[in-house]
């Protein structure tokens, strides 16, 4: 599939001069910022940390939102940032074998590895040097019917409110009401090590009711996700320090070389994996949610990021081109909606995929290895819809 790989220039026929204020800063909120400043809109971010910063630990950006970072302008930071991933490689996490590798270096634009600090801060740089200003330790208290919001620091007005607050979104409950999401019965836990060899791809290490992923930092560092299905509660957020040894006993019986790289963890973050529902309703007359708040994904393809990435680009485009603001919302609205409905539900399969166990587990892992030895692309191919996707031209209105 042959992709555009130029910035994309915005009309500014209908967002010039608009004020644009966007609730968090976050990957979403600075993308949706530096997309918007970029359509000619004045553009405020507000958000209530004191500093812009990222919990210690990687995030993958695939073709699909790496694309969308291009378009941005972002394209030579990326590559200055970043990791190119060479493969992903399941691995049999109870012997240690290799099940397969699939190849991901014909993927265009590269699939990449980034500290999350590290994207934060390109994507901070790039919504600023196209005029947006960024107010730390600001929060959204409420929104008003009228287009405004009070923050803690007072009052502010805008065209339109961008709510990229998170899995935790006021303007969530604003344009949705409160709901309750649904616990998994499934933890996360998320630690960086040293990176003791050189790493050139992804690891999925695969057992009965649990598995890890890891992958290489450009810090030197090895970036580690681990989920368990257990039925007790963790409570939502990232935010929550455990004891190691729990990650290194829900893996006590694994292949060494897993235990090894588990037992270097010191200071492993968990949290509970809680499945919401896709909002109903994205927008009102002024407020627009992207990212997690408007539908919150699980980790298990690595979309949450490139979601809301996609998210800010179209939110951008589609009122820049729209006859109105409440136009262009809308046919965000309706752009958005299958795709990440689709992409959500693809990792929630995958979920389940990689907590096999007993015959269910022996034929998957025999399927993997006969189709990387067989059709190495065929893996790939069953995710163009996702990886191929370019919404500077799917996208247009």
């Amino acid at each position: 599939m042959q992709h555009h790989m130029t910035e994309f220039e915005f009309t500014g026929r209908q967002m010039r001069g608009k004020r644009v204020a966007v609730i968090g800063a976050g990957i979403g909120g600075l993308t949706a910022a530096l997309a918007f400043a970029r359509a000619g809109a004045v553009v405020e971010v507000f958000e209530q940390a004191a500093e812009i910063k990222e919990v210690g630990a990687g995030i993958q950006i695939s073709p699909n939102g790496a694309r969308t970072l291009i378009a941005l302008g972002c394209g030579p930071a990326m590559e200055a940032a970043s990791l190119k991933a060479a493969h992903v490689m399941p691995v049999d996490a109870l012997t240690g074998r290799k099940v397969t590798l699939f190849n991901l270096q014909d993927q265009m634009p590269p699939y990449r590895f980034f500290h999350r600090a590290s994207l934060i801060g390109l994507l901070a740089r790039a919504a600023q040097d196209a005029g947006a200003k960024i107010y730390l330790g600001v929060r959204a208290v409420s929104f008003g019917p009228d287009g405004g919001a009070s923050t803690s620091e007072g009052p502010i007005k805008a065209d339109l409110i961008v709510g990229a607050d998170g899995i935790h979104s006021i303007s969530r409950v604003l344009t949705n009401g409160a709901a309750e999401p649904t616990f998994t019965g499934q933890v996360a836990w998320r630690a960086v090590v040293p990176l003791r060899k050189p790493m050139v791809g992804a690891q999925v290490w695969m057992a009965p009711r649990r598995h890890v992923v890891m992958y290489p930092l450009m810090e030197g560092l090895l970036n580690i996700v681990a989920v368990q299905e257990r039925k007790t509660w963790a409570a939502e957020g990232w935010h929550h320090a455990d004891d190691p040894a729990h990650l290194q006993a829900a893996f006590a019986d694994c292949a060494s070389g897993l235990q090894d790289v588990l037992s270097k963890v010191e200071a492993p973050l968990i949290w509970g994996l809680f499945r919401h529902p896709v909002a109903d309703v994205w927008h009102t007359k002024s407020v627009a949610i992207l990212g997690d708040a408007a539908h919150p994904t699980l980790p298990f393809l690595a979309q949450g990021a490139n979601l809301a990435i996609e998210d800010a680009f179209v939110m951008a485009r589609c009122c820049d081109v729209s006859t109105d603001v409440q136009a262009g919302l809308a046919r965000y609205e309706a752009l958005r909606k299958p795709r990440v409905t689709r992409a959500i539900a693809a990792a929630n399969a995958n979920a389940r995929n990689y907590h096999l166990s007993g015959i269910q587990r022996r034929v998957a892992h025999l399927g993997l290895k006969t189709l990387g030895a067989v059709a190495p692309q065929a893996f790939l191919n069953r995710l163009d819809w996702l990886y191929g996707y370019d919404v500077t031209q799917n996208d247009a209105v």
